[in-house]
């Protein structure tokens, strides 16, 4: 009996009240978004509306250039993911495998870049995109993106193929494959999870990320993390259109986490455990 109360106590409630406190947010806005406009502006407004609507919703997709916002994010992110994984994954197997001079500075030099403010890399990204008219394209925000989320995912993927025999690669040499082809027959299917995991971060990272969708971008290119700012005005916020483009916002990151939340979770424990 004692031993339930202590799990009660010391485990299952402290992490329901987490968990409360971390969904309150989410279940508030998707909440409001369904709230008519009337029952918005009366107060104390309360926990359940008492009529749901999706009148925020239409308005959203159907009067304002939403939808556009919501394909260049997905663009901006799935080239983010794609660039990302192109370099990231190479890079790792040349960490994880080589022994050249300069390599644990170069691994240092890739941590320093995150200790840095993200804003101190926009002004010379600014400056160099702008000298080879690439301001407010796909690939300006593509590649910003993989300036912050590229250390992370090569440190990640270095500890994971790390994790795999330098034997099997040997076995390939032998058989005649080349580097290229046991990074794409062996150490990519071995380390899918870890891959996975990367590719959900980049995603997630390139999805959320404002400061250089706002710099970078501009009439041509508008993420949805930008339009979502064009509901708030400097007398007056459009509440029901902003917690509708919210909510249509997190559902991508939230509907994938739910489909890959075990290989996400692989991913990001197997690198720690070398065998």
């Amino acid at each position: 009996m004692k031993k339930r109360v202590f799990r009660l106590l010391g485990t299952e409630l402290p992490a329901i009240l987490v968990l409360i406190f971390a969904l309150f947010p989410f279940l508030w806005m998707v909440l409001s978004s369904l709230r008519p406009n009337a029952e918005m502006d009366s107060a104390p407004i309360a926990l359940l509306p008492n009529v749901l609507t999706l009148a925020h919703y239409i308005e959203l997709l159907r009067r304002t250039s939403f939808l556009q916002n919501l394909r260049d994010s997905l663009i901006v992110a799935t080239g983010a993911v794609t660039l990302g994984l192109l370099l990231a994954l190479p890079a790792a197997y040349a960490f994880s495998r080589f022994r050249f001079r300069g390599r644990q500075a170069l691994r240092i030099q890739f941590l320093v870049i995150n200790m840095f403010p993200v804003v101190m890399l926009i002004l010379p990204l600014f400056v160099l995109f702008r000298q080879l008219h690439l301001l407010d394209t796909y690939f300006a925000l593509i590649a910003g993106h993989a300036t912050f989320t590229l250390p992370f995912a090569v440190w990640l993927l270095t500890s994971y193929v790390d994790g795999i025999p330098p034997d099997l690669d040997q076995a390939a040499m032998i058989d005649g494959a080349t580097r290229l082809q046991i990074l794409r027959l062996i150490i990519l299917p071995l380390a899918m999870p870890g891959v996975i995991a990367v590719a959900i971060y980049l995603f997630i990272a390139s999805w959320n990320e404002y400061l250089f969708a706002l710099m970078l971008a501009g009439r041509n290119v508008r993420t949805v993390t930008v339009a979502l700012q064009m509901f708030i005005g400097e007398n007056q916020i459009q509440w029901g259109l902003l917690m509708a483009g919210g909510t249509l916002v997190a559902l991508p990151a939230v509907i994938l986490f739910l489909f890959a939340q075990r290989r996400l979770v692989g991913g990001l424990t197997g690198g720690a455990v070398k065998g």
